[in-house]
């Protein structure tokens, strides 16, 4: 069988007897020195200047929302523009925090909203914020996405937990919008089993990122950030200012065995990208010789830092057609993503303000991926290659 994911970890006997000594020998696991090495890290792999690290992907978009809120930079009640086509973890922290959901359609040749969808939806809705998923690896036009919000006064978040790697309009997606969420689970581009990260050039944003991670305290902060808010709130015992809570918070943190496994896995994320892409490259000129499928329009990617192998059929009934052909292969697939998260239960019992979404719901009925990963063979490419040969 060619599961989703095949392992944890890149090199997994290595990281896993590196992880056991690790445990072994340390003093403390609760989050510290490991987790902000790596936050420094990865923010120099990602070429932001600063990055928060949480206990998952999720909580990384959760506490985006939160510190968008604490600084009042949405408010309640106000309408936020999100990728139709994500993950729950995008969608519902903007429900419980008070927001409105407006979801976006997507372009069909690149699966992610472009600058059209979202002009669109700004002449139809008032939205005060847009919530972006970069899609299995592809992206949309960032950067005239990005000043389409700056034009429009729209905060703009990304959510890169799919796409860590990729290049698009001269930049890593992900370095666009306020901040860019990313996702260490298991099946991601790295893993640490668990984890996430915020990553951003905004310190005032990076600062309530740590507030939000830790309960709404300040203990994660430099001191002069500190004093800082100790004085703006007239806090002058050191006693007491250790058990002050200065806005909304939860408890999102990550454990030192987070920040081992990230350090670890990092030694590895350019290699594994390079596979990715080229294994995405391999099933691509399968896919480009087929009439049954549709084309991605890879030329506007500079570098496709691919999470999966997505195939996109003209109708459903070739859709059924060739999920036989994946399944008697005993190639793994899943629908993409979560499909059009307007059909989902939570979201129908939740949110009255339904969209027109054809292309994404075009997806949700003729499209699934199957996984992309380094440990895949040239045998098992070739297994998904045949999959969707005429």
């Amino acid at each position: 069988m060619i599961p989703l994911m095949k392992t944890t970890f890149l090199n997994e006997q290595e990281t896993k007897k590196n992880l056991a000594n690790f445990i072994l020998q340390s003093s403390k696991l609760s989050m510290g020195e490991y987790c902000q090495n790596f936050e420094e890290k990865f923010s120099d792999f990602q070429k932001r200047k600063y990055s928060v690290l949480f206990n998952s992907g999720g909580s990384a978009n959760l506490a985006m929302i939160q510190s968008v809120l604490n600084l009042g930079r949405l408010k309640v009640g106000d309408k936020v523009g999100f990728s139709a086509l994500t993950w729950s973890t995008n969608v519902m922290p903007l429900i419980q925090l008070g927001l409105i959901p407006v979801a976006i359609d997507c372009d069909l040749s690149r699966i992610n909203v472009t600058s059209l969808q979202l002009k669109e939806t700004i002449q139809r809705e008032d939205i005060k914020g847009f919530f972006s998923t970069n899609v299995l690896g592809f992206s949309g036009d960032l950067l005239e996405i990005k000043n389409i919000c700056k034009e429009s006064n729209v905060i703009f978040i990304e959510d890169n937990c799919e796409s860590l790697g990729s290049k698009v309009d001269g930049n890593l997606t992900g370095n666009f919008g306020l901040g860019a969420s990313f996702s260490f689970f298991v099946a991601h581009h790295m893993s640490t089993i668990e984890g996430g990260m915020v990553s951003t050039d905004d310190e005032e944003f990076n600062e309530m990122l740590k507030i939000v991670r830790a309960n709404g305290w300040d203990r994660n902060l430099s001191i002069n950030q500190q004093n800082k808010l100790r004085e703006k709130h007239q806090i002058t015992s050191e006693f007491q200012s250790k058990y002050s809570f200065y806005d909304l918070g939860y408890n999102l943190r990550p454990t030192e065995i987070t920040g081992f496994l990230g350090l670890e896995q990092l030694k590895y994320l350019e290699d594994n990208i390079t596979i990715r892409e080229k294994n995405f490259m391999k099933v691509q000129t399968s896919i480009s010789q087929n009439p049954d499928l549709r084309n991605l329009d890879i030329n506007c990617m500079e570098y496709i830092s691919s999470f999966a192998m997505p195939f996109i059929f003209n109708n459903n009934n070739f859709k059924e057609s060739y999920m036989n052909n994946f399944l008697s292969s005993k190639v793994e697939i899943r629908p993409m993503i979560s499909g059009n998260t307007q059909t989902q239960p939570f979201y129908k019992k939740y949110v009255s303000n339904i969209q027109n979404l054809p292309n994404t719901q075009f997806l949700h009925d003729n499209a699934f991926y199957c996984g992309n990963y380094p440990e895949l063979t040239a045998a098992d490419l070739d297994v998904i290659s045949n999959c969707i040969t005429k």
